[in-house]
C-alpha cells in the first residue's frame, strides 16, 4: 500500500474538517459540550483520511476525479461524511446540558 497523500492535500483536509466541526459546534449550540468542534473535526479527519488513503488507494488516475496532491477529494469528502456525522450526533446527545424543560424539581 502505498500513502501519496501531498502537503496540499493534506492542508484541505485539515481545513475541510475544522470547517465541518465549527459548523457541528454551532448547530448544537450551548446545548452540548464546548468540545463538540474538536470530536466533529477529528472524527472527519479520520474518515477522510482512511476513505481516500486505505478504501480507494488502488484506484487509478482515471476512475477518480478530482484528485489534489494525492487526495481523493469527493471520496475524501465521503468518508468524512460517513464518520463524521453520526460521531457528532452521538456525542452530541451524550452530552446534552439540560431538556426543554429545565432541571428536575428535588
Amino acid at each position: 500500500m502505498d500513502f501519496d497523500l501531498g502537503l496540499q492535500g493534506l492542508a484541505i483536509l485539515v481545513v475541510i474538517s475544522l470547517g465541518f466541526g465549527v459548523i457541528a459546534q454551532l448547530v448544537a449550540g450551548r446545548r452540548t459540550t464546548r468540545w463538540l468542534w474538536l470530536v466533529g473535526a477529528t472524527a472527519w479527519f479520520i474518515g477522510g483520511l482512511v476513505a481516500s488513503e486505505v478504501v480507494f488507494a488502488s484506484a487509478t488516475q482515471e476512475e477518480l476525479q478530482p484528485i489534489i496532491d494525492g487526495l481523493c477529494f469527493d471520496e475524501a469528502l465521503l468518508g468524512g461524511l460517513l464518520v463524521g456525522l453520526p460521531v457528532v450526533i452521538v456525542t452530541a446527545y451524550a452530552t446534552r446540558r439540560g431538556g426543554l424543560h429545565g432541571p428536575m424539581p428535588s
